[in-house]
């Protein structure tokens, strides 16, 4: 799942509705005896998150806030293709050429996405980005010609990144041609893994964290109770579906239904299929995986967005026990 920065439409492609933190102004305004949130909203990572912290100590709780913020835009600042002189930008101008070096942070994120690449046999690839500028979902009104993205087919250009070390610090190489990386269908969720581990590391205890559809919730709301995250319909943005009662557990959720555009009398989104280099087709409209980590939630919800739900549930079992499919629409 790309950022898609360049086309600064927010809310992004995959939205998960948040009870309280922003949604809804009634959940704002504590009922007597309740703990008071400390909440935010910023734009990073080429969207916007959200922060809901319940702490007596309001100082601190904005406090714990900046320090989570600051944890967000470091990981955008290396992750992000956008930038030349980020480790991605870097290495998409370069790693054809010989390897550049990232820092450790960046490598392991590659590496954790090479992972599910090949536990998805491709069906998570996140060297699509020729593919995926080639769609360009949020500027195109009509397709690219079959024969401009046929050639980008079915050539898990997974296998052509080299993950390594260069003089004592990781460094990537690509050794195949149209290799580039796109670490949209991941980084989100490790950049919401970090700043959960900043709340916590400021002495948070229960506090919900939203980027753009990558969601952790950390102990309970408010009211004591576990958060309540619900999930907004594909087809009604105002209606939600269905509501998740969530407690130290995070929740991604994908979607066809925000990026993209017709023609035709098709719908074009921007979950494209690396065996074929288009979009997906899938009755499939939205997604939504839970799991103990956001990273791994953020990576599932990619690869398994259209899958068939028996393959879905083989390779949750294999290669994250710890997920399941909350909901498919």
């Amino acid at each position: 799942m790309s950022d898609d920065r360049h086309t600064r439409q927010w809310p992004t492609r995959r939205e998960v509705l948040v009870l309280g933190v922003g949604a809804f102004a009634i959940a704002a305004v504590p009922l007597r005896g309740r703990r008071r949130a400390v909440r935010r909203t910023v734009p990073v990572m080429g969207t916007v998150a959200e922060f809901a912290v319940v702490h007596d100590d309001r100082t601190e709780a904005h406090a714990a806030i900046d320090a989570a913020i600051g944890d967000l835009q470091e990981v955008d600042r290396m992750m992000t293709r956008f930038d030349p002189t980020s480790d991605i930008g870097r290495t998409n101008l370069g790693a054809a050429r010989e390897a550049v070096t990232v820092s450790p942070a960046t490598a392991g994120v590659v590496a954790a996405a090479i992972g599910w690449a090949e536990a998805s046999e491709g069906w998570f690839d996140p060297c699509l980005v020729r593919t995926i500028e080639l769609w360009d979902v949020g500027a195109r009104r009509t397709p690219p010609s079959p024969s401009a993205f046929s050639r980008l087919a079915g050539r898990h250009l997974y296998r052509d990144l080299d993950l390594d070390t260069l003089a004592g610090q990781p460094a990537i190489r690509f050794t195949g041609a149209d290799v580039g990386l796109d670490l949209g269908g991941i980084a989100k969720g490790y950049g919401v893994d970090r700043a959960v581990a900043t709340l916590r590391a400021h002495g948070m205890r229960d506090a919900i964290v939203n980027v753009g559809g990558d969601l952790y919730a950390m102990g309970t709301a408010e009211d004591g109770d576990a958060w309540e995250v619900g999930i907004r319909s594909p087809d009604q943005p105002t209606r939600v579906v269905t509501t998740l009662s969530v407690r130290d557990q995070a929740v991604a959720t994908s979607g066809s239904y925000l990026q993209y555009f017709e023609s035709g009398g098709r719908r074009y989104h921007h979950l494209i299929d690396p065996e074929t280099a288009a979009p997906r087709m899938s009755e499939m409209q939205s997604l939504t995986i839970s799991a103990n980590d956001c990273l791994t939630a953020d990576a599932a919800g990619t690869a398994l967005f259209g899958r068939d739900p028996a393959d879905g549930r083989h390779l949750l079992a294999r290669h994250a026990p710890t997920a399941a499919v909350a909901l498919a629409i």
